[in-house]
């Protein structure tokens, strides 16, 4: 009677460890880190100083990049 018991103690705690389980997501993959948005993004070099900044952010004078007012004020190197 008493294995009949722990049987039945043991299906219930199991059943509730996998319910839990799949409610906190751990079957779910794990990722590292999301991809961003939008897909790759062109990287320019700035024409004063040379640092690589993504063209979004790049501040453009006609076809020259430039990667802060400054250096943008000041021209090309």
């Amino acid at each position: 009677m008493k294995y009949l018991v722990l049987l039945i103690v043991l299906v219930v705690a199991i059943g509730i460890w996998r319910s839990r389980r799949d409610k906190d997501g751990a079957e779910a993959p794990v990722r590292l880190a999301s991809p961003p948005p939008g897909g790759p993004q062109d990287i320019l070099a700035c024409a004063h100083c040379g640092v690589h900044i993504p063209k979004a952010e790049a501040l453009m004078l006609g076809s020259q990049a430039y990667c802060c007012p400054e250096h943008r004020s000041l021209g090309p190197a």
